[in-house]
């Protein structure tokens, strides 16, 4: 199982790879990235708690808090905690490469930057991206996903349009109403029995009068 799991992963790396349109190269890299005063606050957080329990001491927390205030990019944050937490707790994640599901369930969420393209594969496994605390690197975003036997589950916040293109059909996934200027994800899906879940938020209530 491991051997056939490394294969297609492998594979699925290779297929995204081929598909991946080349303007998509023209678009700033996710470490390049302009960083909000948001992205510095989660910085800042991790450094007090790392100094807090002992992993910096007082000069690495004021060193590491003055580059945190100079920076301007995504990458420049994100090197700031990269030796205080395991990858999958990191407070940004900028890894852009394709997100694969083989016999099993695999997550991509948080603060994390969402390429212009993303290859995505499940194979009697499910792959689910959280996009509601994401960021986009363009307006729209282009998911290449291969499902067989598999499902991919969308988590998206208010205001971002889904639609599935498969075989020259285009369909709506989202059900909610969205500016005409909102956001999309366009999964184009190559499949097999597979299927593509979205989960959007509750619906806010009207106030009555």
């Amino acid at each position: 199982m491991p051997k056939l799991q490394e294969v297609g992963e492998r594979l699925a790396e290779e297929w995204a790879s081929a598909r991946r349109s080349p303007a998509s190269g023209d678009l700033p890299q996710p470490h390049e990235l302009r960083a909000s005063d948001a992205d510095r606050e989660r910085i800042a957080q991790v450094l007090q708690d790392a100094h807090a329990d002992g992993r910096l001491d007082l000069a690495e927390l004021e060193e590491r808090l003055d580059l945190l205030y100079q920076a301007r990019t995504l990458g420049q944050l994100a090197v700031l905690t990269a030796d205080l937490l395991p990858e999958e707790e990191q407070p940004l994640n900028l890894d852009g490469g394709p997100v694969a599901a083989f016999f099993k369930q695999r997550q991509r969420g948080g603060r994390w930057v969402v390429p212009a393209e993303l290859g995505v594969t499940a194979m009697f496994g499910t792959t689910t991206l959280d996009l509601r605390d994401a960021i986009l690197q363009n307006r729209r975003v282009v998911i290449n996903a291969t499902l067989v036997f598999g499902a991919l589950e969308i988590h998206v916040p208010e205001g971002l349009e889904v639609i599935r293109v498969a075989k020259d059909r285009t369909v709506r996934l989202t059900k909610q109403p969205t500016e005409p200027d909102a956001p999309v994800v366009e999964v184009r899906t190559t499949n097999f029995a597979g299927e593509v879940k979205v989960k959007e938020p509750p619906r806010r209530k009207r106030r009555r009068r």
